[in-house]
């Protein structure tokens, strides 16, 4: 038995999971929203802009609080698209299958039996957003 074969079909297994269609169907609603793209576009302009003046020998705390904000602005409306939304709620169903695989790999590498173990999960309130999270369980 060929283990990157086995990967491999698995790989396709997942492709064809009705979780990761939803997620392929949100990711291209996201790439033809021209309101979201051109907010992400301003984002990405502002974010650089503050890097730019971030590197300055002579920064402007003024100019840098201004791009905070604007950022924070635009990032907001950035979550609220309701494209934006259903991509991230399909990643986070993404994320939580692998994670759960992952875990059955971990479960088997410890011994377990393949066919019947069974990963803990635990429940946690995920607002999707990760940099304040302690991780996924």
């Amino acid at each position: 038995m060929d283990v990157i074969a086995k990967a491999r079909e698995l790989g396709a297994a997942l492709q064809q999971d009705e979780r990761y269609l939803k997620l392929m169907e949100a990711q291209k609603a996201n790439e033809e929203d021209t309101a979201l793209n051109e907010l992400i576009a301003r984002i990405q302009l502002v974010q650089m802009s503050f890097q730019h003046e971030a590197q300055k020998e002579d920064k402007n705390e003024q100019k840098l609080e201004a791009y905070d904000k604007e950022f924070g602005e635009i990032y907001t409306q950035i979550m609220a698209n309701p494209n934006m939304q259903a991509y991230e709620a399909a990643r986070a169903e993404i994320d939580n299958l692998m994670q759960y695989i992952n875990n059955i790999f971990v479960l088997c590498l410890q011994g377990e039996d393949p066919a019947t173990c069974e990963p803990k999960t635990e429940e946690h309130n995920c607002s999707g957003e990760c940099s304040s999270c302690g991780g996924c369980h």
